[in-house]
């Protein structure tokens, strides 16, 4: 089958099943890919809630991913609707965590139109929920937004860290070509107990610098391709208790079906690379990330 086959045709088929439950770490399961389309969901990425969005698609998509071990998922709405509708949906779905925060590149939008306030103040009302337990995804993206937004971006960001300090949450961070001042904003406002570097895109020595502050480094399925040996170094200095996994779905799409719509029944693909790049057992690290994803968000 073709990439362009993937990208285009049938489904991506399940996986085997893994041998022990993990969690999902970051998803988008209110965002319905239409690359065709001039929608575009948070980050800038082609898409967009509305219409589309169900509480049974999404039950569904669920189903389909407990039935391979992917039992818990934690879903990330990173601008107004979607946090809104975030924080609805994880009470409808007991496998469903949430996490809350105004998007990077949503930041420097609303800062340019003077509504970036108002919006922190809707976020700070929204992660009161019992069962949003992330701030994020915050923090920077350079790919997208230039110069004149990264102001917002940095204000937004410097925010987002308080609240998760101010809340005991975690905080899941969006780093997209700012490494170094990711960093460096991590260390002048002092990191949150718990932080996580949400799809980690660092070589091996920003990973080992992150474990070395204790922060935990979750793992896309990026980290299966083929021109991605930098990622897979970086993942093989991380050890198994600063590790989690996600799909970042509809995003992502793990090895050898990229270009297709990710979801979180994918997982176990992302998982055994993973299991494979480390030289470990593939049940060994399922225990691994289900407990570390316990241990930072709390029981589902």
């Amino acid at each position: 089958m073709s990439p362009h086959d993937r990208a285009h045709g049938a489904a991506p088929s399940v996986p085997d099943p893994l041998p022990l439950p993990v969690v999902d770490n970051h998803c988008h399961l209110d965002i319905v890919r239409d690359d065709t389309s001039d929608a575009v969901g948070p980050g800038g990425a082609p898409g967009g809630t509305g219409a589309a969005t169900s509480t049974e698609r999404i039950a569904d998509a669920l189903a389909t991913a407990a039935g391979v071990g992917v039992d818990r998922v934690v879903q990330i709405g990173c601008e107004l609707e979607s946090a809104q509708f975030t924080v609805a949906e994880v009470d409808r779905h007991p496998g469903m965590l949430g996490g809350v925060a105004i998007h990077p590149n949503e930041a420097a939008t609303l800062g340019a139109r003077g509504e970036l306030a108002d919006a922190l103040a809707e976020i700070e009302r929204l992660v009161d929920h019992p069962r949003v337990r992330v701030v994020g995804e915050t923090g920077l993206d350079y790919f997208r937004t230039g110069e004149d937004g990264r102001a917002a971006q940095i204000e937004s960001f410097r925010w987002h860290i308080d609240l998760a300090k101010r809340t005991g949450l975690a905080l899941q961070i969006h780093d997209r070509d700012a490494h170094d001042d990711v960093l460096r904003i991590l260390d002048e406002e002092g990191a949150p107990e718990k932080t996580v570097l949400h799809c980690f895109s660092g070589d091996m020595a920003m990973a080992r610098e992150c474990v070395e502050r204790g922060y935990h480094l979750s793992f896309s399925g990026t980290v299966t391709f083929k021109s991605a040996q930098g990622l897979r170094d970086a993942l093989a200095v991380t050890p198994l208790e600063n590790l989690l996994v996600e799909t970042d779905a509809p995003y992502l799409t793990p090895t050898p079906w990229r270009g297709s719509t990710n979801s979180p029944y994918l997982v176990p693909l992302t998982v055994r690379a993973m299991a494979s790049t480390l030289s470990t057992d593939v049940t060994a690290l399922c225990r691994a990330l289900s407990d570390n994803a316990e241990r930072l968000y709390g029981p589902w």
